[in-house]
This record gives structure tokens, sequence and C-alpha cells, in this order.
């Protein structure tokens, strides 16, 4: 604990304030000449968001390799077929909302093994998608877990069988031109409309049993979905670059 809380003090003295958050005191209170806010509709997909997956086709995604995406699609979901691989998002994405609606299988089985499949932010940093209804694991591997470093404030989940939905916030981190790690990343995430994970600091990518450091990578990135060996179901995918 002694190194991690060095590396954690640093990571939130630089973690980026959004435009949202600096008051812009330039504008007089209620000047009526200020610019206002770019109009979205949205219902029953935010009018300015990029559609992910709708059920039709999997054109928006390919094979990490190359080449098409290998999942299937059975009414209205794509399913992960064990060992086909992971897929990803043909566009590339930084800071982003992202909507994403999974079920686990029914055939219950225990800990790790159970529905498991998770959702990369830039291919890096992971939410985790697991079985966590009646299934006791590791805390920051469950549902809704920045896994290897988070657990979920609650647990939210819906039994398998049951659709469940993530809502995630995710800014990305920034690097210097020298690769140098500026502001970490930085991920809030709603579990069925349950606020799980605040605005919490990232302490680098995602890993399985150890928490490497950051690596200057592109500033946008795939959006990855991961074959786990269990069949989990997704549906209803949009994202929204955030400005």
């Amino acid at each position: 604990m002694r190194t991690l809380a060095p590396l954690l003090a640093l990571a939130v003295v630089a973690a980026p304030l959004s435009a949202q958050q600096v008051p812009d005191i330039s504008w007089p209170v209620h000047d009526t000449t200020r610019p206002r806010p770019e109009v979205v509709r949205p219902d029953p997909v935010p009018s300015d968001a990029t559609v992910l997956f709708d059920g039709s086709g999997l054109d928006a995604w390919r094979s990490p390799e190359g080449g098409a995406a290998t999942w299937q699609i059975s009414d209205g979901a794509m399913v992960a077929v064990p060992g086909a691989g992971d897929i990803e998002t043909a566009e590339s994405f930084g800071d982003v909302q992202l909507h994403v609606e999974w079920m686990a299988p029914k055939d219950v089985k225990q800990g790790q093994n159970s529905g498991n499949s998770g959702v990369y932010l830039m291919k890096h940093y992971e939410v985790q998608v697991l079985n966590s209804y009646k299934n006791d694991t590791y805390p920051d591997g469950q549902a809704a877990a920045l896994y290897g470093q988070y657990p979920p404030l609650v647990n939210a989940s819906r039994a398998p069988g049951e659709w469940q939905s993530y809502d995630i916030t995710f800014r990305a981190p920034r690097f210097d031109g020298a690769g140098k790690l500026t502001s970490p990343a930085i991920v809030t995430v709603f579990h069925n409309g349950v606020l799980v994970q605040d605005h919490v600091v990232l302490t680098g990518p995602t890993a399985h049993r150890a928490r490497p450091p950051y690596e200057a990578h592109a500033a946008k990135l795939p959006i990855l979905l991961q074959d786990h060996g269990e069949a989990v179901r997704y549906r209803n995918i949009w994202a929204r670059p955030l400005k």
C-alpha cells in the first residue's frame, strides 16, 4: 500500500477538470447574448450519438486482428461466441459517453466463470461484465468494477437472463509530446441506473493480478468487447463523443 498511495495522490492532483466544472466568469450573469447549448433530441437514442449496434448488423465492428467481427446476431442481440475472440469498433473514440446493454447467460456458474466479458474503453480500460447476482467473487472483478482497481459502490446486478445496462462517461488520459502522462483517465459508471463508479481516477490500464503504469497511446482508440468464453449478449450500444 505504501507504493500505491503516492501513485494515487499524484493521479488525483493530475486529474483534469472538464469544461463544465470550470466556471466561465467572462459572461455576465443571465446574459441573453451568451451562446445557447446545442439542441440534442434525447429519445430513444441521443440525436448526436453514434449507433454502434441496433440489432441490424455488425458493420460498426471488426476483429482486432483485422477483418469482420465473428460474433453472431440472435433475436436483435449480438452474442459473444466462445472462442471467436474479442471485437472492437471500427471507429475510434477518446472522451465519450457510452451506453451498453448486456445479458449474462442463464446457465449459472460460479465466480469469474459466470457471464464473464468486459467493455474496454480505448482497448485499455475495462468495465467488468459478470453475473454478480448471488455470485461471489473478488470485489474488484465483479460486475461494474473497473477491473483490478475499483469495486462498484454497490452491487446493482439483475439476475442472469435479464437485460442490464451500463451508462459510462469516460475522460481519456492525456500525454505530452514525450509520452509522459499529464492527466489520468477518469470514469463514471451507472449500472442499471444506479451510480456505481463516481468520477474515479484510473491508476493505469487494466491488467490481471497487476497494476501497470500508463503507457502513451493515441488520443482516440476503439471500444472493445471481450470474449471470455461465455455467451454474453449485447444490444442497444451507442456512443456520444464528448467535446
